[in-house]
């Protein structure tokens, strides 16, 4: 038997309402495979569960560090597979349920042997950046490994940054050092369920009228209190969520609202693009199309089977 349930998606399929819906019915307790819900005061750009979704179904990995701190795939699967063990121990049934593909790999592969974040190599390569944009960047990484900047989006700033990052501080190729051996594999066996939309249209058009829903609740005011409160940057990996730092820029005068809601979307978009790339390569046992088909009495029966 699987020591854990994976529900697997892109932003916006449907995941959240799912598991809330399932705890009605299982002793369930999830944890949170997504690299934004990690942080405080940051609940509305990144659709986190509100309190009486928490108080209906206990979420794990939520609300543990503020935005200015970091978290590291590494430290997320220490922490899942401890919190899997003592979930299990109370009788309850573990639900990793995210997007953060690269968290799910991490869980299941082990973890590939590369450096450190340097803040300043980032700040570097950020401020090149800003003179001439990511395509540029992504140029010079495409001379140092090709490899990995033919996977890469020209605007991926967050992946491009880490490559070049590791270059930096190696030497080496990202993609040289991603052959080498890899440690601390996987010990969980999941039971793995992937919310895969068929139709991308679809997806878009929820990922559109979320982000217009967050604007409407006031993600505005909520990106305006961390640049007030915090001693934030766009370089740190809170601010590199989708939304935040389209929405800081909006504050910073470089668009106007029109635009920011152009970006915003589009920025969804790609990231759901990515998400879904990264679970074709998966070895998925159920795909299940959120939009055409209930998706919830599907994973109830997959549940009585993991329950009994």
């Amino acid at each position: 038997m699987p020591d854990a349930i994976c529900l697997l998606g892109p932003t916006a399929s449907g995941k959240t309402s799912i598991c809330i819906e399932l705890s009605r019915y299982f002793p369930i307790e999830v944890i949170s495979v997504d690299s934004a819900l990690v942080y405080r005061h940051m609940d509305i750009g990144t659709a986190k569960p509100s309190l009486e979704e928490l108080s209906q179904c206990p979420h794990h990995l939520i609300n543990i560090l503020n935005p200015n701190e970091h978290y590291s795939a590494a430290k997320f699967k220490s922490d899942a597979e401890r919190i899997v063990r003592e979930i299990a121990m109370r009788g309850a049934i573990p639900v990793l349920s995210g997007g953060t593909m690269m968290y799910y790999k991490t869980l299941k592969d082990g973890l590939n042997k590369l450096p450190e974040r340097n803040i300043q190599i980032r700040e570097a390569i950020d401020s090149d950046a800003k003179q001439y944009g990511w395509p540029h960047v992504h140029d010079k990484l495409s001379k140092i490994d090709p490899e990995t900047a033919q996977r890469l989006s020209p605007n991926d700033s967050q992946r491009i940054q880490r490559a070049m990052e590791v270059f930096q501080i190696t030497g080496e190729p990202m993609s040289k050092l991603l052959d080498a051996s890899v440690s601390n594999r996987g010990i969980l066996k999941t039971l793995d369920i992937a919310l895969v939309p068929k139709s991308r249209a679809t997806l878009h058009k929820h990922i559109e009228a979320r982000f217009k829903e967050m604007i409407m609740q006031g993600l505005i005011d909520e990106v305006a209190a961390l640049k007030k409160n915090w001693n934030l940057s766009l370089a740190m990996p809170s601010m590199r969520c989708v939304g935040y730092r389209q929405v800081w820029e909006f504050l910073d005068g470089t668009y106007n609202k029109d635009t920011l809601m152009d970006k915003g979307s589009a920025a969804t978009r790609q990231l759901a693009k990515r998400q879904l790339t990264w679970l074709r390569g998966f070895a998925i046992d159920h795909l299940v199309d959120p939009y055409e088909t209930d998706a919830r009495p599907y994973i109830q029966k997959i549940l009585k089977s993991f329950k009994h």
